[in-house]
């Protein structure tokens, strides 16, 4: 028995797609939730997102990946929807990625 086996693994694939759509269209919807602000506390954003499926196998190019996850292009979301980062911001966000680089590490 492989003991290192993550849970994770043996969700159905349609249910994981179904829970994912559903985060999407919440962070679609949450757009004052900043992406500097959840790469501060979470150490992903939707830019990470957009990484991700293409990591998974999506066909579209980066930019096309971000419109996906965005709901709209890239340009217009920073236009209507991301306000500048402060300092602070990404003094958190810095910290973050870090402990993100720590954790992938000790995998």
């Amino acid at each position: 028995m492989d003991t290192n086996t993550d849970p994770l693994d043996t969700l159905d694939d349609a249910v994981a797609a179904q829970a994912f759509r559903r985060l999407v269209r919440h962070l679609r919807h949450r757009h004052d939730a900043q992406n500097i602000d959840l790469m501060g506390l979470s150490g992903f954003c939707r830019n990470c997102l957009a990484d991700w499926i293409r990591d998974a196998g999506y066909a579209g190019d980066k930019a096309a990946a971000r419109e996906l996850i965005h709901g709209m292009p890239q340009k217009e979301w920073k236009a209507t929807r991301q306000s500048p980062a402060t300092e602070e911001q990404l003094a958190r966000m810095q910290a973050s990625v870090a402990k993100n680089a720590q954790g992938h590490a000790q995998e």
